[in-house]
């Protein structure tokens, strides 16, 4: 039904809810900037940081978006709420919750790249909430572009995902977000997004809502303020709501959770949230006062019994073991170092994020942190150090399934998409083959390189991104989404050298790292803090190696020709946090701190080391 709004301060509207869903670096967060632009949200001369919906951090850092924001524009009389969703597989969670409070999406393509295989998961998903789609091939403007034949790609993946009659016939725009213009014409340049915006007031349609029922919100997203505490936010079902009204919050079984006091509705206007006296059906509102209630709740009157129905999300895929760092350097750069807090931390993130799952291990040392990938794991990791958190990180492992007829252990499979210079893809077919994987497609994708397609086990592909960009040069992209569960693979190679570990405390000296450097790659420099324990290198061999690298010159009254020539050091091989994690091995960890990313054995001492090796032989 249509439905008009009048809010304090604004004028009637009618109102559309869309979400912009595209594979990652396809231009989601640079069109909403160019449609809050062009929709008179800024004034004309202010200043705007490009890519002002990723406000976070982390978001600006890599460039990607973490969480799903939401933005509103008007046009032409219509309330326009915008959602911009994140791109990498990783972080889908966002992308499944935010698709169930929405009427339309803006589905996004790369003019060169076609879809990709994000685009195929957020369109399966968006199909089958029965949404219809408006697609824009973005990025027109660049040297390479084909938009006849990523039009035809993107229709035939609709008929893949079983698209129906009224999904099939999608409306098709062209756009280059960054310069601030889209067309309904391939080879007509546009003036504004003037065209975009009335598409989406034409084509998609306004809330189906009860404007007149009671209360019913269901709980999409959850927040921090430090003002006014959780924050929830999600589209109202039906009903109305008015700050201080008392409802009640029941969970996915309809059982009662809390009732609660509404201290604060908000509502979007521009990027910003403005406060309003009154928010009504269709509506995207962030509501403040609820002390417990969650994502997937139901907000509602206090006569409402049935909670709103949600989807299921897919479940997470890899784990790690989160601990406190026992190290011999522990509470010297963070001020959040025990069991209770890195646990309170982590309840709060899993409450809000439905991706993660956080369990307590079963010797009472840990917490298990489940999730998408290697990728969303790194991300929590390092916004909580950067919060003052001190932690040790254990080697990622894939969550597997029972098979419930045949009793066969089943893994994850993931879709991995590989564009590659031609004259690396017979090395990157060798290295996916050895990790299990079978290729799927393999075809020329213009100017020299080819497009291949796999099908690896998740176990396979941990860690294999830095070797990956080894044997392209840094050429190749690498795109990898959840596919399903299959037979277990079987046994996979893991890393093929040793390290070098050191055999005592102290500082590192350049004198001894430089005659190391014989031994294999080094990842310290000289003067740096070490423990016994530490991994402070890579082996050339396949065998560990216990080092000094606190040696010092011995001094001498004796003088030759050569022996005080200056100690020149190779620069240490850096590894980011994503690396460090996928390289260790079981029996290794990765202490993490504001300051410090180490490598170290999960057993410092050295005779320890050796009993446990000694057990598993055994065993």
């Amino acid at each position: 039904m249509r439905v008009l709004y009048f809010y304090e301060g604004f004028e009637t509207l009618d109102i559309r809810n869309i979400a912009i869903i595209a594979h990652v670096d396809h231009g989601k967060t640079t069109l909403v900037d160019a449609l809050l632009h062009q929709s008179g949200v800024f004034r004309e001369n202010q200043q705007v940081a490009e890519r002002v919906m990723d406000s976070n951090d982390l978001e600006r850092e890599r460039g990607i978006t973490i969480l799903a924001k939401c933005a509103s524009v008007e046009w032409k009389g219509v309330r326009i709420n915008i959602v911009d969703t994140p791109g990498h597989a990783d972080f889908g969670g966002e992308v499944e919750r935010i698709l169930g409070m929405v009427d339309g999406v803006l589905l996004l393509v790369d003019a060169s790249e076609g879809p990709m295989p994000q685009t195929k998961f957020v369109t399966q998903k968006a199909l089958a909430l029965g949404l219809k789609p408006i697609v824009v091939v973005n990025k027109i403007d660049k040297p390479d572009t084909r938009p006849d034949a990523v039009h035809d790609e993107v229709f035939d993946l609709f008929a893949i995902l079983d698209a129906n009659e009224e999904q099939l016939d999608f409306p098709i725009l062209f756009a280059s977000a960054k310069e601030g213009w889209a067309s309904e014409d391939s080879d007509v340049r546009g003036d504004d997004m003037a065209c975009l915006f009335d598409k989406v007031v034409d084509y998609v349609p306004a809330p189906d809502v009860d404007a007149d029922g009671p209360f019913r919100m269901l709980v999409t997203t959850l927040e921090s303020d430090p003002y006014l505490g959780r924050v929830l936010t999600g589209r109202i079902q039906s009903g109305s709501l008015s700050a201080n009204a008392i409802v009640q919050a029941l969970n996915r079984d309809g059982g009662k959770i809390e009732q609660a006091r509404v201290t604060k509705v908000q509502a979007f206007r521009g990027p910003a949230r403005t406060e309003v006296a009154t928010a009504h059906a269709g509506d995207i509102v962030s509501i403040a006062g609820f002390p417990t209630a969650t994502v997937a709740d139901t907000l509602c009157d206090l006569g409402v019994t049935a909670p709103i129905r949600t989807e299921p999300v897919d479940p997470p895929t890899l784990a790690m073991v989160f601990s406190i760092n026992d190290s011999p350097l522990a509470g010297r750069d963070g001020n959040k170092v025990t069991s209770r807090v890195i646990r309170t931390r982590l309840m709060a993130e899993a409450e809000g994020n439905v991706a993660i799952r956080v369990r307590e291990t079963e010797d009472g040392n840990g917490f298990e942190v489940a999730g998408r990938g290697e990728l969303q794991l790194g991300v929590l990791i390092e916004t909580m150090r950067r919060e003052g958190f001190e932690l040790s990180i254990s080697r990622p492992r894939v969550l597997t399934r029972e098979d419930p007829d045949t009793g066969r252990m089943l893994e994850p499979f993931e879709e991995v998409l590989v564009d590659v210079d031609e004259e690396f893809s017979g090395a990157v077919v060798e290295a996916i083959s050895k990790r299990k994987g079978r290729m799927e497609e393999m075809r020329p994708s213009g100017g020299g390189k080819v497009r291949l397609r796999f099908v690896a086990p998740s176990r396979g592909l941990i860690g294999y991104h830095g070797e990956f960009m080894t044997e392209t040069r840094g050429t190749g992209i690498m795109n990898r989404m959840f596919r399903e569960y299959g037979s277990h693979a079987g046994p996979i190679a893991g890393r093929h050298n040793g390290v070098l570990i050191s055999n005592a405390g102290g500082n590192s000296v350049a004198y001894a790292l430089m005659n190391l450097e014989s031994r294999g790659a080094i990842f310290i420099d000289s003067g740096v803090a070490v423990y016994e324990g530490m991994i402070i290198g890579e082996n050339s061999r396949g065998n560990d190696l216990e080092v000094n690298p606190m040696k010092a010159k011995q001094l001498t009254n004796i003088r030759a020709s050569g022996t005080d020539e200056a100690v020149r050091l190779t620069p240490a091989r850096r590894m980011s946090l994503e690396q460090t994690i996928a390289y260790i091995q079981d029996d290794e960890l990765v202490e993490v701190t504001p300051r410090h990313i180490r490598l170290r054995k999960r057993s410092l001492s050295p005779h320890e080391r050796k009993r446990q090796a000694r057990q598993a032989v055994i065993a």
